[in-house]
């Protein structure tokens, strides 16, 4: 574990402006990466290693022994060389060249090899073996890292999928390819395309979870926080169970998301999108994302919290767990927005019943000072997301009030108006049928073309006919004709 001494490289990626934990975060490393396996395993590692300057030893290392088990190159120089800008001097900071040398040979071989069979397969012509060659390829090159080679390779085994279940599982390999390319318009696209497919009732229900989750993850790094909500409330707990029963299941789906994923993920994404009543009814209420809440008992309090109105206490949940959610593979880079929005909705709900407030109170409410809240009104202010003035000779919060006695005017005149069109409209009628202007009907189903009207035909015997109300047809073409031929005839 780290020393209380923070290294050059993390005074340094701040000064840079890039995100540095330095509070030790609630859970055990151990722990956490267990629950986790494949290639996320070390992306989670180095994300870790590189912004905890509390746990960046115990992480580096982590990924690089995890790397080793492994045959991708690239990730183990890579977490070496982070170790080695951070701690040159640890001994595992240094390139195992042998380890290297070894690996690479290996997977040349390998990729020779499967290349090779591929070919035969091809040969022989055999539609089956070309897609599980296909398939053999695309894993190896996930395994090795090469991902665009992977995402080739699960392209053309699409060509030889006889059956819907082939087209599923060549579209699960190509969202967790992109999911580690960070292609988050593939990860959908390729989701819709299982969800949109005819598949046997079994089928749907083994993919259902699994599509959830990754939809979510692809609007929630969109920034979709709403769309990405509605997502992982709407997982199913087979995810949940099949990881309980047993954790190596595929349909665990830990090499992307885990259950406690699921429940944070959703969490935020609500508490930031939705209404206090949404958030009762969709969330607290929701009987299968219970199961999934269960797993993080904080975000339920913090839920609970902003629905029962107690917005300092909700605030304070998130803020003592923000650590946490800043060395997750997935929510660092939405964690600014998220609370950003968290709060702002906390300060417009606390505002709704006032018509004035102190910046003073304001501070007291939220925990912090009045020259941090001023900063934060005037920016929602500027933002149209709080109706109100800050009057800052007085420190004082102001409601826009409506003017009810402006609006009842403005309504009493546009009402006015109306009335005075619709009267106009139905003289007008009543000079036209008067005058003999009217074109009547002369077949079943149709007008006729002659009458007064001239050239306007079978329209004018729309407009104008017997059992029509012209006040509906206000904005019918020929109007200002009409009325010119009655003033005439007048």
């Amino acid at each position: 574990m780290a020393g209380h001494e923070e290294p050059a490289y993390f005074v340094k990626a701040r000064a840079a402006g890039r995100p540095v934990v330095r509070e030790p975060p609630k859970f055990d490393l151990d722990a956490y990466i267990a629950n986790y396996k494949g290639k996320t395993r070390i992306d989670r590692l180095y994300l870790i290693g590189t912004t905890s300057s509390y746990l960046y030893l115990e992480a580096l290392k982590a990924a690089i022994a995890e790397a080793k088990r492994g045959k991708d190159v690239n990730r183990y120089e890579m977490a070496v060389a982070a170790l080695r800008d951070i701690a040159p001097g640890d001994p595992d900071a240094k390139l195992d060249q042998l380890w290297v040398t070894r690996t690479q040979a290996q997977v040349q071989a390998d990729t020779e090899k499967l290349e090779q069979e591929l070919r035969g397969y091809k040969n022989n012509l055999i539609k089956e073996s070309i897609r599980m060659g296909y398939d053999d390829l695309g894993q190896h090159y996930h395994r090795i890292g090469e991902l665009p080679n992977a995402t080739k390779a699960f392209a053309r085994m699409r060509e030889y999928c006889t059956t819907p279940s082939h087209v599923a599982i060549v579209s699960l390999r190509i969202i967790h390819v992109s999911v580690d390319q960070s292609n988050w318009l593939a990860v959908h696209s390729n989701a819709l395309k299982i969800r949109n497919q005819t598949q046997r009732p079994a089928d749907s229900e083994r993919y259902a979870a699994k599509l959830s989750a990754v939809i979510g993850l692809a609007h929630l790094e969109s920034g979709n926080y709403k769309d990405a909500a509605i997502s992982f409330l709407g997982t199913d707990p087979r995810m949940l169970q099949a990881r309980l029963d047993d954790p190596s299941d595929e349909e665990a789906y830990n090499e992307i998301i885990i259950p406690n994923d699921v429940a944070v993920y959703g969490g935020l994404c609500a508490l930031a999108s939705m209404t206090r009543q949404e958030l009762q009814s969709r969330v607290l209420d929701n009987s299968s994302f219970r199961n999934y809440l269960e797993l993080e008992p904080h975000i339920r309090r913090a839920i609970s919290h902003f629905v029962s109105s107690k917005y300092s206490a909700c605030l304070s949940i998130l803020e003592s767990h923000r650590p946490d959610y800043m060395l997750d593979i997935h929510l660092q880079r939405q964690i600014p927005e998220l609370y950003f929005q968290v709060r702002t909705k906390a300060i417009v709900q606390y505002f709704i019943p006032f018509s004035c407030v102190t910046l003073g109170a304001l501070a007291n409410a939220f925990h912090t000072t009045e020259e941090i809240v001023e900063v934060e009104l005037v920016d929602m202010i500027q933002r149209g997301m709080l109706k109100a003035r800050l009057d800052l000779e007085h420190r004082v919060l102001v409601a826009d009030v409506e003017d009810a006695r402006q609006k009842v005017h403005e309504e009493a005149l546009a009402m006015s108006k109306a009335y005075a069109r619709t009267c106009q409209l139905r003289l007008l009628r009543m000079g036209v049928i008067a005058s003999g202007l009217e074109v009547k009907q002369t077949r079943k189903g149709g007008h006729g073309r002659g009458g007064g009207l001239g050239d306007y035909g079978g329209y004018g015997g729309d407009l104008l006919a017997g059992t029509g109300d012209l006040f509906n047809r206000s904005d019918a073409m020929g109007m200002g004709k009409s009325k010119g031929m009655l003033r005439m005839n007048l």
